[in-house]
């Protein structure tokens, strides 16, 4: 077990892995960004923001 350690560690040194999690971090970040806002302008448009007041009415509205 020492010696796979030990050669991981010097695999990882080598191959200058360093900044990989947090360029990673950055894209997965810039995509979450750029999801919200097509799901934002979707939630915005007239069609599908009166569909959702119809929904919230209806269910307000419901008796049991």
């Amino acid at each position: 077990m020492r010696v796979l350690r030990a050669l991981r560690g010097r695999l990882t040194g080598r191959l200058g892995d360093s900044g990989m999690t947090t360029a990673e971090y950055a894209l997965g970040t810039m995509a979450a960004m750029g999801f919200a806002s097509v799901l934002y302008k979707i939630v915005k448009s007239p069609a599908i923001s009166t569909a959702l007041s119809g929904i919230v009415e209806r269910a307000l509205n419901a008796t049991f």
